[in-house]
């Protein structure tokens, strides 16, 4: 028996010998499945014991290594982004910049303070972040910068100068003081009655990312971390779509990559396909509706 692990547009076929048969079945993707492991306590002097004295080691782990994000990381930040938009129909584009030059740890220490702000002052507000480099700027070559996915109708008059506020206060400021850098604050509406559009829209600004970063990538909100991707079956799940396929109502056609461990099948996601995700999209409506029952929610489909 073959097991085969779907999310949206994804359909790995595992192979048996790495394949768990238990998950069967199973949802797969929310946080709320992750292993919990208990931390074994180290007295200080254990700690000390335990550490090599080694000035060289030191000296390089003081050295900051730079973060960039993996092909593993890219799909996980794009099934995310597709089942936040399936739980909520009016999404918001937020893009972010810097007023002038800025560190990559220091631009996520302001994001952070916004993004408190926001969910102080806003009604349930959910998020999912990614930072990219501004490669066309110029004046800021490979400035960090910060697009976010989010449930918020944003108030332009109100945030646009909290965050250039903000940004100031963490002693970034323009070189002008007469500069009023309107595009620091971009914020687009996105439908997702459009599937294919917020796809290609939303995720296309985390695949084509390349960049090497000296702090966090991406994060999101708990409640978006707590949404499922995808579900474990057997094969019947990839036929039906070679089915469509056949009879010229798929959209498009499957491509398979053969790896190692897995063949990878990419389904095209439309308004057809998007619909045998159906029972994966009912368990995080049920959760979204309702998260203080999220750990009473079954697993199984």
């Amino acid at each position: 028996m073959y097991l085969v692990k779907n999310t949206y547009g994804i359909s790995s076929v595992i192979h048996p010998k790495v394949a768990n048969l238990s998950s069967m079945g199973k949802l797969a993707g929310s946080s709320m499945d992750r292993k919990k492991y208990t931390k074994k306590y180290k007295d200080e002097l254990e700690q000390l014991i335990s550490k090599p004295l080694d000035f060289e080691e030191t000296k390089k782990d003081e050295v900051k290594k730079l973060r960039s994000m993996s092909r593993r990381t890219k799909s996980k930040i794009r099934v995310k982004i597709i089942a936040f938009s399936r739980v909520h129909k009016n999404l918001s584009f937020l893009t972010l910049t810097f007023v002038n030059k800025v560190e990559d740890s220091l631009a996520v220490k302001v994001l952070h303070k916004f993004l408190d702000n926001c969910v102080k002052r806003s009604k349930d507000f959910q998020y999912l972040w990614v930072a990219e480099k501004q490669t066309q700027n110029e004046a800021f070559k490979d400035n960090i910068h910060f697009h976010i996915i989010n449930n918020k109708f944003w108030k332009i008059d109100k945030w646009w100068p909290y965050w250039i506020q903000l940004q100031a206060k963490f002693g970034i400021v323009p070189r002008d003081a007469s500069f009023k850098p309107t595009s620091a604050f971009n914020v687009k509406h996105v439908s997702s009655n459009n599937v294919k559009g917020i796809i290609n829209y939303l995720t296309s600004y985390v695949t084509k990312n390349e960049s090497e970063f000296g702090c966090q990538v991406w994060n999101c909100s708990k409640k978006i971390s707590r949404l499922y991707t995808g579900h474990y079956s057997g094969l019947e799940f990839i036929h039906q779509f070679e089915r469509l396929e056949a009879a010229g109502q798929l959209g498009g056609t499957i491509k398979t990559y053969k790896q190692d461990y897995a063949n990878v099948n990419v389904i095209p996601l439309n308004r057809v396909t998007i619909n045998f995700y159906s029972k994966v999209d009912n368990k995080n409506k049920q959760f979204w509706n309702n998260p203080e029952s999220s750990e009473k929610i079954k697993e199984t489909l």
